[in-house]
């Protein structure tokens, strides 16, 4: 217990120092006109997850070098795209290196299985971008963030599921990685207007990849792949919006504000604070339902997965039949300016 007290004072004095040297360096979001904020806000507060990691190697050992060195290239990578807009190419090949060795960190980088070495790294790199496009409001990022690593944690100590996921990471990695989401969301999980910081390109790809290897920590212990359920909130939301941008003929590397909850805070002016934990409970209850309801074997898992998916993409539909003109108006207005 006094380890991890130490270690969240040090959290949360990197996180002041950083906020120092953002201010004189300028490391700023200014909004516009797609944004869901109107007022100037430190951008890259999301570095807090990196620090973290590191300093749990501090402490606790280098148990996973190939892991801190991907974690450290795509988040490194993300931080510099913050500050200077780097090239989508040049982001998508650091990724997918950043994701090889994530995958050989976990043992799932193997030769007889190229053809699923390859599918899980497009579906993996998606998922890191998915929770980039998701980081567009106050709390988002952090609160979802602690909605998959709770599960996890319960996972990890024997808490459900059977017990059969015990020790399937180090747990001392897990409270590291909650203390630093903690500390980010004291800091941006805030109404409008009052957050401190954003997470940046440096925190939404920095929290996705370490999520990403808990979990392919946990899928290769179990043998299950359903456990991707625990990032199915983001990934329905990403997917239907996708779908829908392909049916408006946009092009998908064009900024929008087309998302669930972007239309839920800009449109229906809800709190970024009611939406992030909306998008929080909503992950926590079907993850905890998914760990304490359902049956611990593979078709009850795949069946539970399908029909939550069913479930969410009907109410994404639902939800933008209803209030999609809200935004067709705003687009309107804008073109009319």
């Amino acid at each position: 217990m006094i380890t991890f007290t130490i270690i969240l004072v040090l959290l949360i004095v990197a996180e002041l120092a950083y906020f120092k040297i953002a201010d004189r360096c300028n490391i700023i979001d200014r909004p516009n006109e797609r944004s869901s904020h109107s007022t100037i806000v430190l951008r890259g507060g999301g570095i807090i997850f990196l620090i973290g990691v590191w300093i749990w190697c501090a402490f606790f050992g280098f148990h996973y070098p190939w892991f801190l060195i991907g974690l450290t290239l795509i988040a490194g990578i993300s931080f510099v795209d913050d500050i200077l807009s780097l090239p989508d190419s040049v982001r998508l090949v650091v990724q997918f290196l950043a994701m090889l060795m994530l995958f050989y960190e976990i043992g799932l980088l193997r030769l007889d299985m190229w053809w699923g070495v390859i599918v899980a790294l497009v579906i993996c790199v998606g998922i890191i971008n998915v929770f980039n496009f998701m980081d567009g409001i106050n709390g988002i990022t952090g609160g979802y963030s602690l909605a998959v690593v709770l599960p996890l944690l319960l996972l990890n100590n024997g808490i459900g599921a059977g017990d059969t996921a015990v020790g399937f990471v180090d747990n001392s990695l897990l409270i590291v990685t909650l203390l630093s989401l903690l500390v980010f969301c004291f800091f941006n999980f805030r109404p409008r207007g009052k957050a401190r910081c954003f997470a940046g390109d440096v925190g939404s790809v920095g929290i996705a990849f370490i999520l990403l290897f808990f979990i392919g920590r946990l899928v290769i212990h179990t043998s299950d792949i359903s456990y991707l359920i625990f990032t199915i909130v983001y990934g329905a939301d990403a997917c239907m919006t996708i779908a829908h941008r392909v049916m408006l003929h946009e092009h998908l590397g064009e900024a929008h504000r087309k998302h669930a909850y972007q239309l839920m805070s800009n449109e229906l002016g809800m709190s970024h604070v009611k939406v992030s934990i909306a998008y929080m409970l909503l992950q926590l209850v079907i993850s905890l339902s998914f760990v304490y309801l359902i049956p611990n074997t593979v078709a009850a898992h795949w069946i539970f997965l399908v029909l939550i998916l069913v479930a969410l993409c009907l109410g994404y539909y639902a939800f933008m039949r209803k209030y999609y003109h809200l935004h067709e108006e705003y687009l309107a207005e804008l073109k009319g300016m």
